[in-house]
């Protein structure tokens, strides 16, 4: 009978486990570029319950049949196996800034931090203050010669990634810097922006901030090649790939399932006191 304790309380931790990555995706529902997480869980090894001291054979005045020993199976409670990112493509909100991107397709953006190279799917950038590419913490965006320097309205970005300005010379080593024009003149070539993909991405670890960073199953990142590349859309943000309404469903499920096993844990006990109070009384 305590063994009906166990499970259920098995039960009502995972379900809390549930309910944190539920709450989460919520929290995240106007983060541009989150992905919703998702928990998974698996049952303990079951038990196989069969009948004492029966082999399976039945013996009746005209001979013997074989019947089933086995009661049946018991269920031991359930554990957390993984939680892990869906990375579905979020809607796509038009803002008509030059400094927002968004990708049609799998794939990261490259961001340069303090911690090493991170990835990311909010494209929504800034212009610093020395004239360098940023995300809203600062971290600069990477080109494929590495970080991208251009300066407001004197830039676009085409469906692959090419970085063009009306004219260019050379500032520091691997950077270009973009004259200030009253025309788009001969566009030239700044850079490419470094979007990159991994072998196993559903292991890709979270590092806050709609970023990411590589992990030893998922490989290291690679370039996308031109073919395989993601269209890049500038004057577009990606949202989050949260459905509100489906995530408030999920929550009313995880909350019933937490009372159900909670009512589990006072009928044991209940039981249990009866046993203890009354069943032992008349021995």
């Amino acid at each position: 009978m305590v063994r009906g304790w166990f499970t259920a309380a098995s039960g009502m931790q995972a379900q809390q486990l549930r309910l944190d990555t539920v709450a989460n995706n919520l929290a995240n529902v106007n983060t541009d570029g989150f992905k919703r997480d998702i928990a998974t869980f698996k049952a303990f090894p079951e038990l196989l319950i069969r009948r004492q001291d029966d082999d399976g054979v039945h013996l009746h005045p005209f001979g013997s049949a074989d019947t089933a020993p086995f009661v049946g199976r018991l269920g031991t409670g359930v554990e957390l196996n993984e939680v892990y990112t869906s990375f579905e493509q979020g809607a796509l909100l038009q803002t008509n800034s030059d400094f927002d991107f968004a990708l049609g397709g799998e794939g990261f953006f490259s961001i340069s931090t303090p911690w090493g190279e991170r990835y990311t799917r909010n494209g929504s950038f800034h212009l610093g203050m020395e004239g360098y590419l940023v995300t809203k913490e600062g971290f600069q965006v990477l080109g494929e010669n590495g970080p991208i320097r251009v300066q407001a309205n004197n830039f676009q970005v085409d469906r692959n990634g090419g970085v063009w300005i009306n004219a260019a010379i050379p500032d520091e080593p691997g950077v270009m810097v973009a004259r200030e024009t009253n025309q788009w003149e001969d566009p030239v070539l700044l850079d490419t922006l470094k979007i990159v993909d991994f072998e196993l991405v559903r292991y890709i670890e979270k590092q806050g901030s709609s970023m990411f960073r590589a992990s030893e199953t998922s490989g290291p990142a690679f370039i996308m090649e031109e073919g395989g590349r993601p269209e890049v859309l500038q004057g577009f943000r990606e949202m989050s790939n949260v459905n509100p309404v489906v995530e408030m469903v999920k929550m009313i499920e995880v909350n019933r399932a937490y009372e159900a096993n909670q009512r589990m844990i006072q009928t044991e006990d209940s039981a249990l006191g009866v046993l203890i109070n009354q069943v032992s009384r008349v021995q």
